[in-house]
């Protein structure tokens, strides 16, 4: 199963040809789901550049800018959280006027955090308040290293805060007993995709609505449900080049030539097909069938932003923390 034999390969390397200059080689790092998406999108993106290479790196997000901030020479970033290039800016790895580099504030896509169930829908799992009841057990992955769990966490407290008319106490526990319904929290996205497949643990998978779709694809549609809530936050997978390595390995060119390929409507397409949605009309209208409509709410306008957000709920003795540790 390609989702599985996948989970252990931290990079892999697309095409080696015989003869390849140093600034023909790319290694992107990216979220943990990403993995069959960017072996699309690079099998396209080689088709049009003879000679070049592009390897991979796949982890949580966070995980994922550590690692550069340690060493990790990626040339490119495609991160599914804004604080994670932030964090490269801050360690003096990315420009900070990233956001101007690429259109859509350099995010070519996006998703949100959606349901996945097993088939029929055996437990009625319909929206965020379902995940509270005693016998439902939930499945996301640990929000302290991955992007993708952060979504999840900050999506269910955009409904509570809306279902508890922002009752500080009332959210907290209802958020709270979400995690505390949660029986083991993985690193990364695809371990919880494993733990929830693979394992057959838990009711319901809480993940970005192109992983459910992956899934739903790869394993049969028979074995499973796609359950899209009533609301839930947008979730922007912003992208960057990694000016402090691109420089030293001589790659800027390509870096760009390479995320500037996302923007366009071949790469749009294939964004598509992988499950994410996009802003290029054309593409939107074509897919449009494949993505049911959804409210999306956005960090900025529940949160007042990932400053804000960072500071209050995933700095240290911060919201997150507090509930995290109560479990």
């Amino acid at each position: 199963m390609k989702r599985i034999l996948l989970i252990g390969a931290a990079v892999a390397a697309l095409a080696a040809p015989l003869s390849v200059q140093a600034g023909d080689n790319l290694l992107n790092a990216s979220y943990d789901v990403s993995r069959e998406l960017f072996e699309d999108v690079n099998a396209a993106f080689i088709a049009t550049h003879p000679g070049v290479t592009i390897d991979q790196s796949h982890g949580g997000s966070s995980k994922q800018a550590r690692a550069i901030l340690e060493g990790l020479e990626a040339d490119v970033v495609t991160f599914n959280q804004v604080t994670d290039i932030d964090a490269l800016v801050k360690g003096g790895f990315v420009s900070k006027d990233w956001k101007a580099a690429f259109p859509n504030s350099a995010s070519p896509f996006y998703s949100f955090p959606a349901f996945l169930v097993r088939a029929g829908n055996p437990k009625g799992i319909k929206d965020w308040g379902d995940l509270v009841r005693d016998d439902v057990k939930v499945i996301f992955p640990n929000p302290k290293t991955s992007g993708n769990a952060r979504y999840t966490y900050l999506a269910a407290t955009a409904y509570a805060k809306e279902a508890f008319n922002n009752d500080p106490a009332k959210v907290e526990a209802f958020v709270t007993k979400i995690f505390d319904n949660v029986p083991v929290f993985d690193t990364g996205g695809r371990a919880a995709t494993t733990t929830f497949v693979e394992r057959e643990t838990g009711d319901v998978l809480i993940t970005f609505e192109a992983e459910t779709k992956g899934i739903a694809k790869e394993f049969g549609t028979d074995k499973f449900d796609i359950v899209t809530p009533s609301v839930s936050l947008l979730a922007e997978f912003p992208v960057a080049v990694v000016d402090k390595v691109a420089d030293k390995k001589g790659t800027r060119d390509l870096a760009k030539s390479y995320l500037d390929f996302l923007y366009t409507p071949e790469g749009q397409k294939i964004l598509a097909e992988n499950g994410n949605r996009v802003n290029d009309p054309k593409v939107t209208a074509e897919f449009k069938e494949q993505f049911p409509d959804v409210r999306l709410v956005k960090v900025e306008d529940v949160f007042g932003g990932w400053e804000k957000v960072t500071k209050e709920h995933f700095a240290a003795a911060g919201t997150l923390d507090k509930i995290y540790g109560s479990r």
